[in-house]
């Protein structure tokens, strides 16, 4: 009898194995096989500026307590995305060297944007071109991509760059935005082309919420003419997601509406009174943190004058986790 038990394990453990693990969403995958590449700026970068705010105190002092590269006290959407892969989040191409890289790369650059921007750093197209190289390199292989996803975020820098040239005059900024969409849409193709199975878009952030632009209302509206900026910048953004699935026939692009998470989550925090001032960021004294920080960053949104905090993270990860199982499903033919 105890052999027969031993043979029904033994056959129980190779039918697991030979099936993969099942996923909540209904769908076999073998473990470790999900990669996460990363292309954008500060909201998706997890380590790669080594020489700006991200890697001084207090930033880091949530998770993992020290500093780490992520322009927070803590985790960012980068870590949450990963969290729901299953994976660890992908290692920041900066360190490499001395990463493991089963898990990805993340080549997201603070500051950056589709183009060119006000720091000497990688746009998305130079990121492309770095990823595109180590597929050169054979450092993945056309197995490893098939079973890999993209998280792209990139644009509120471009637009920062254009007020900050223009006096914060918007009269003219529908021009950036279609050149931008434009030049998204051709990432995006290229991205797919490298040989990425999924990729996800994010939509821009609600712009006339952040604290450097709510400052001037003592952090008590959003400002409703820069917020129609980043309204405009996703309305053509979707309808490019949208002609790229026309053309591709594969489902393989879907977006992350960053845009009514970040609003329905201030919104309820003003309603709710949950802590802080959600407008009001955890550190006041500039656009980023040095040393007077709020008592409570768990009870904030915004950590400093341009990111959310991991509360604010993770209150937004919440509300566009429904869209994320879209990773899983089968590319329509």
């Amino acid at each position: 009898m105890a052999k027969l038990l031993s043979l029904l394990l033994l056959l129980f453990i190779i039918i697991i194995t030979a099936e993969g693990t099942k996923s909540s969403y209904g769908v076999y995958e073998e473990s470790n096989t999900v990669k996460l590449f990363v292309f954008g700026d500060s909201y998706a970068d997890t380590g790669n500026y080594l020489s700006s705010a991200s890697y001084q105190p207090p930033y880091g002092n949530t998770f993992p307590g020290k500093p780490s590269g992520r322009f927070s006290d803590g985790r960012i959407i980068t870590d949450y995305v990963a969290s729901f892969l299953k994976i660890e989040s992908p290692a920041p191409y900066s360190l490499r060297n001395s990463s493991d890289l089963k898990y990805g790369i993340n080549f997201a650059y603070g500051g950056t944007g589709v183009f060119d921007t006000l720091i000497d750093g990688p746009n998305m197209t130079t990121q492309i071109d770095t990823f595109e190289e180590l597929i050169q390199q054979n450092v993945y292989t056309k197995t490893d991509l098939e079973s890999s996803i993209a998280l792209v975020s990139a644009a509120g820098n471009d637009y920062l760059k254009f007020l900050l040239e223009n006096g914060n005059n918007t009269k003219d900024v529908g021009g950036l935005t279609t050149s931008m969409i434009n030049q998204l849409s051709l990432n995006l193709r290229r991205i797919q082309s490298l040989g990425i199975s999924k990729i996800a878009m994010e939509l821009m952030e609600p712009m006339g919420c952040l604290p450097i632009v709510t400052e001037l209302s003592s952090y008590e509206k959003c400002n409703d003419t820069v917020n129609m900026v980043a309204m405009n910048h996703n309305q053509l953004l979707l309808q490019a997601v949208e002609q790229l699935k026309m053309e591709m026939g594969e489902s393989i692009f879907f977006t992350l509406d960053l845009y009514n998470a970040f609003l329905s989550t201030i919104e309820s925090m003003q309603k709710n009174h949950d802590g802080m001032n959600p407008l009001q960021p955890c550190c006041v004294e500039g656009i980023f943190c040095k040393s007077d920080v709020c008592d409570k960053p768990e009870l904030t949104f915004f950590w400093d004058g341009l990111h959310p905090s991991q509360n604010g993270w993770y209150a937004v990860y919440q509300l566009v986790e429904s869209s994320l199982p879209q990773l899983f499903e089968e590319k329509n033919r």
